[in-house]
């Protein structure tokens, strides 16, 4: 007979409950019940025990119902996450494979309301300059800059630009134009063009069968990787000037926006790396691994020709956690449930600053809606991310924000403008431009 606790945690999170005895059958009665985003005292979803659990089919019969990949425990980890520790191939192909289908179908739910956004404020040329800069000083002077263009003409924006990725200290230059035609279906609406070759590469909608695999290997060859801005503790504060009469300091940003300039406190980058998934052998060759796989596979072929995917690893011993012991646990400090962790966390705080100024025309959660289209270009991810935190009043005419741990970036609004005679070809593929699906291989 069940003792009037057992009872309580039972009627308060039912499909944990069902996946932690591994009960397939009431599980997906339940399902038609009760919440499938739901979170335990943990942070933890349904669908992140049945992944640190093993069981399969329960994983299956989650996402299936819609259970949420992109959601984190308290401990700052996803379900995918977790998967990929278990090491179950399958498992992890099927998260990959619906995570990206997840954010497919957000975007199709955003899209109708970031097309009248776009089309409802009138058209404009607008110049951003972004200026990479590191504390260390050999580094700092290779860095690269740029100026951004953007012309934004009823449902459509086009990008032009001379930095055509940004990832891990490495660059690539060149004259790249992305142009976004709100009026096109999702996949066709976001193309990229290389104006020096002269050809085009339409931004991938769904990825192939053999890039997920791709995915699936490069996760299970590498370190699990979290990092975040946590913005939990910062704070704005207006500068100062002035050595005997302090007053608050003011600047004219780019000879034309007259702003406030704060200082930034409390901003912290933190990174968390795991890796109890891998051998010792994986350790070894861990660079040479992540370089075949994210060049396509070619170093690594059977004798039919197919790429030589990794394999599932053997599970974790069984922890012989049960569910009273696991729940009872405090928050975020329930007992191990898959493999021991190999853990290191480190962090980093950056102080920074921000003009703020209400001299420019754009409002800010317009540009949101401009970021938000054009978000395949990494750096301007970062740049969303600090935009949509809760500024001072005004808008963000200069901003200086932590980029990777050494390289922090200035971005400055140097030219704003409304035009009535953005031309339509802007927004059109030019007919000397040949398609090239594999110019670009990371969008």
């Amino acid at each position: 007979m069940s003792s009037a606790n057992e009872m309580e945690v039972d009627e308060t999170y039912p499909l944990h409950e069902c996946v932690f005895s591994g009960d397939v059958r009431k599980l997906s009665s339940l399902l038609r019940f009760y919440n499938v985003t739901q979170k335990d005292i943990h942070g933890n979803t349904a669908l992140h025990l049945a992944v640190m659990l093993g069981r399969k089919e329960c994983v299956q019969l989650l996402l299936a119902h819609g259970a949420p990949v992109k959601v984190k425990n308290l401990a700052g980890w996803s379900p995918l996450a977790e998967a990929i520790s278990y090491g179950d191939r399958q498992t992890i192909s099927s998260l990959v494979r619906k995570l990206k289908q997840q954010a497919r179908e957000q975007m199709e739910a955003r899209r109708p309301d970031l097309i009248r956004a776009l089309i409802n404020i009138q058209d404009f040329y607008m110049e951003l300059k972004w200026d990479f800069h590191s504390w260390v000083p050999l580094v700092s002077r290779v860095l690269p800059s740029d100026v951004c263009k953007i012309y934004k003409s009823g449902g459509c924006i086009r990008l032009d630009t001379t930095l055509v990725d940004f990832t891990d200290m490495k660059w690539e230059r060149g004259d790249i134009s992305f142009i976004f035609q709100g009026e096109k279906p999702p996949g066709e609406s976001l193309t990229v063009l290389d104006n020096k070759t002269k050809v085009y590469q339409r931004v991938r909608y769904e990825e192939t069968e053999t890039e997920i695999e791709d995915e699936v290997d490069i996760l299970m060859s590498s370190d699990i990787l979290a990092a975040q801005m946590s913005t939990k503790s910062i704070s704005f504060a207006k500068a100062q000037s002035g050595w005997i009469f302090r007053e608050d300091k003011k600047e004219t940003v780019a000879g034309l926006y007259k702003s406030d300039i704060y200082t930034i406190t409390g901003l912290v980058l933190e990174s968390r790396k795991r890796r109890e998934h891998l051998s010792t052998d994986d350790l070894q060759k861990n660079k040479a691994i992540i370089e075949s796989l994210t060049k396509g596979n070619t170093q690594n072929l059977e004798a039919n020709g197919e790429p030589l995917r990794r394999a599932s690893l053997n599970p974790p011993p069984e922890s012989g956690v049960d569910w009273i012991t696991y729940i009872s646990a405090k928050a975020g400090q329930y007992p191990g449930l898959g493999r021991k962790l190999v853990y290191k966390e480190s962090s980093r705080n950056f102080r920074a600053t921000i003009a703020m100024s209400d001299d420019f025309p754009l409002g800010v959660d317009m540009l949101l809606n401009v970021l938000e289209v054009i978000a395949p270009i990494k750096h301007f991810v970062k740049l969303r991310e600090f935009v949509a935190m809760k500024l001072p009043k005004g808008f963000p005419v200069r901003i200086d924000i932590p980029i990777l741990p050494t390289v922090t970036a200035k971005i400055t609004f140097q030219k704003f403008e409304f035009r009535a005679n953005i031309p339509p070809s802007l927004f059109i593929i030019p007919s000397d431009y040949n398609e090239d699906p594999q110019r670009f291989p990371d969008l």
